[in-house]
């Protein structure tokens, strides 16, 4: 498994103690041989922790044995090429990779430690992708050439592909206080754990923090490219029935579970979400809530809220245009529950002391004006990358199918 970039919720998720895996009788038993090459217990059960922690999909050690043989043939190779990884450049490897959690590689070395991954095992992990890079790179590179402007402006108009929406139900569990965030990484395994839509219901009802609790956790349809980069490669590869979770999110441990997915006629990707966001104090209490009816009643588009803001201090109110992608998780799965100038009042912050009063003002979609302002550069690279994976996989394929795998 590679791990182009990791998003940023993952610096939340290195606070959240990874499931314990069982310890092995003889660390240093080989569990695989590749070409010779053993693979002992130790290393996987140290990748296999890696995996729980970053909450990569699928079974931890399946996926960390997967890994560790396709590793052992890369390095393989590029001993045959010639490619060494110097000192300077692992250590310039792994502050890149840590700095996609905005941590310093010491700050995630430590945080890996605590949850009983070794830094030699980070270590492996980096090595074995730079010298694959630099593999694809000296055999593949040429690909490059092969992409020109036709193809660019081929894949800059070509018709969008049918989208994909969802059913999700959610089971928020709170995380605001010491006692609540103990309770809640208590019940995380067994809400992970649940198979069934009416189970999930029930968990819902019984402890979940949203409103949503009411309706067993039941959200309405989603498009499936509005959710959050998180939240979407989790709910990509579920069955129905299936839950993943927990995802962090603000004073909280997020489960979804998909009730059913569906294709739905093509239409131009959103680029950014206007949306604005009026802070109020008071949470759920009936004074707050009684503003929010006030609002309700007087408020029609996000403009209006100028006029509600007017004289309170400038943090009230926020009014932001984003990517998807760029949007609070939250904030975003809210937002895509709503039609322009729709409003939920789901979110509160400051530990539920302030409601927030959201309203998406409109999604901005691609037109032949902004056809005009795309980045031709950055869709030729998108197709360079694209193309080479391609090969690169298919070459990965190769030397496994001409490797000799023995597993113990």
């Amino acid at each position: 498994m590679t791990f182009r970039r990791l998003p940023p919720i993952l610096l939340c998720l290195l606070c959240v103690s990874a499931p314990t895996i069982a310890p092995a009788q003889n660390l240093f038993a080989p569990v695989a041989q590749v070409d010779g090459r053993v693979i002992t217990e130790f290393e996987l059960d140290q990748r296999a922790r890696m995996l729980e922690l970053f909450r990569a999909p699928g079974d931890p050690r399946e996926e960390a044995l997967d890994a560790l043989v396709n590793e052992r043939l890369q390095l393989a190779e590029a001993a045959r090429m010639g490619i060494t990884v110097s000192d300077e450049e692992l250590l310039a490897g792994m502050d890149e990779f840590a700095a996609r959690t905005d941590l310093e590689r010491e700050d995630f070395v430590a945080a890996l430690a605590r949850d009983g991954v070794d830094v030699t095992a980070f270590e492996d992990f980096v090595r074995a992708g730079i010298v694959w890079r630099r593999i694809v790179r000296e055999r593949f590179g040429a690909q490059a050439a092969t992409i020109d402007d036709a193809d660019v402006e081929d894949e800059i108009r070509a018709a969008p592909e049918p989208s994909l929406r969802v059913l999700l139900s959610e089971v928020i569990l709170p995380a605001n206080t010491p006692r609540n965030t103990a309770r809640s990484t208590e019940l995380a395994p067994r809400i992970a754990e649940i198979s069934s839509l009416p189970a999930f219901a029930a968990a819902a009802r019984q402890y979940s923090a949203s409103p949503s609790r009411e309706r067993g956790g039941r959200l309405d349809w989603l498009e499936l490219s509005e959710l959050p980069p998180p939240l979407r490669s989790a709910i990509s590869p579920l069955q129905v029935g299936e839950v993943a979770g927990p995802l962090s999110a603000p004073n909280s441990l997020a489960f979804f579970q998909l009730r059913a997915i569906e294709e739905t006629e093509p239409q131009a990707p959103v680029q950014t979400i206007d949306y604005a966001a009026f802070y109020i104090p008071g949470g759920r209490s009936p004074e707050a809530l009684a503003t929010v009816a006030e609002l309700n009643a007087n408020v029609q588009t996000c403009d209006d809220l100028y006029g509600v803001a007017a004289g309170l201090p400038p943090s009230r109110l926020q009014r932001d245009r984003l990517p998807p992608a760029q949007i609070p998780a939250d904030v975003a799965v809210a937002l895509s529950q709503l039609d322009p100038n729709e409003v939920s009042t789901a979110l509160t912050r400051a530990n539920g002391q302030t409601l927030v009063y959201l309203m998406l003002c409109q999604r901005y979609y691609e037109t032949e004006e902004t056809l005009e302002a795309v980045n031709r550069n950055a869709v030729r690279d998108r197709l360079v990358n694209s193309r080479i994976g391609r090969v690169a996989d298919a070459y990965l394929a190769d030397l496994r199918a001409n490797a000799e795998i023995i597993y113990r």
